[in-house]
């Protein structure tokens, strides 16, 4: 059992919230883009010292989720997001006949399996920020992963914290 609750405390002088929009053109159907030094960049840019940056996508179909970059891990993933929501599948989603009522963007295209998977991995990861750079285990990368490409993705990128 720890003796402290905590076991690096400093009290703030400064309090800062840093803000970022970030587009990414990606390439493929299913692709994962690792943004690791993207954001670590944004955090070093910041200036904060010892805070949090959270990284958010503006997008239904695409997903933020940290976990290794390793090739055949990564195509692990592809194919157990294809088997849990495989394209193939009826998606009442794909009928544009039937949704004719509500408000459809003019490059709509059949993506149901794309929100479904979308659905499974979540839209923002949170960070660690510590001494200035993110805290992240040895094998940790982040991802923004395009589940309907390609396609032009943006990224909201906010860091907050105390300055050193």
């Amino acid at each position: 059992m720890a003796l402290s609750s905590f076991v690096d405390t400093r009290q703030a002088t400064d309090f800062k919230i840093s803000h970022d929009h970030v587009q990414l053109h990606t390439t493929k159907r299913v692709q994962f883009i690792d943004v690791t030094e993207l954001v670590s960049e944004r955090v070093r840019r910041s200036g904060i010292y010892h805070g949090i940056v959270n990284v958010h996508t503006k997008h239904t179909t695409t997903g933020v989720v940290l976990n290794e970059n390793e090739p055949q891990l990564l195509q692990d993933f592809q194919e157990r997001l294809e088997a849990w929501a495989p394209r193939e599948l009826t998606y009442q989603h794909n009928d544009m006949h039937a949704r004719r009522f509500q408000r459809i963007a003019p490059d709509e295209r059949p993506n149901g399996d794309a929100h479904a998977r979308a659905l499974l991995l979540g839209a923002s990861e949170s960070l660690n920020v510590f001494a200035g750079r993110l805290e992240l285990g040895e094998w940790q990368s982040l991802f923004l992963v395009e589940l309907d490409g390609p396609r032009t993705r943006s990224l909201s990128i906010m860091a907050m914290g105390a300055l050193e």
